[in-house]
């Protein structure tokens, strides 16, 4: 499948901002699909759910270990998708230990739904989730 531009979307991701007080240092910063891609090269790949068992043990991990080797071939990021919420994502990759991957949460399926690749999955008590698919994004500025 060839798509020839990735949905212009606005990203609900929280980020670290060391002037917010107390234990939970972050903030809600509204991330675009153009903050993301615009003038970058970008791998891609969607799951569907963080922890779950193989995209825990198989899926992340493994672009982990490949990041050199994308950057390598002129790839600037590497960015996971899944249809989970940004507190979700947050805690999936500390427990993995993502350090290279950017863990992007779509919490509301709009980006996979814009996609095509929005999917039921309630027979698994998931309900929307993402197919698992990876593509390469380049967007001009």
């Amino acid at each position: 499948m060839a798509i020839e531009r990735v949905p212009d979307v606005v990203f609900k991701t929280r980020v670290r901002d060391e002037s917010v007080e107390g234990s939970n240092p972050y903030r809600w910063q509204d991330t675009t699909t153009q903050d993301l891609f615009g003038g970058k090269k970008v791998v891609v790949f969607s799951l569907p759910g963080a922890f779950t068992p193989t995209c825990s043990s198989n899926h992340l991990p493994r672009y982990e270990e490949l990041y050199e080797e994308f950057k390598a071939q002129g790839v600037d990021t590497i960015i996971c998708v899944s249809v989970n919420d940004a507190f979700v994502m947050f805690q999936w990759g500390l427990k993995i230990g993502a350090k290279n991957v950017f863990l992007l949460p779509d919490g509301n399926g709009e980006f996979t739904r814009k996609m095509g690749m929005l999917v039921e999955k309630s027979n698994l008590g998931f309900g929307m989730r993402s197919w698992r698919y990876s593509m390469l994004v380049t967007m001009a500025r």
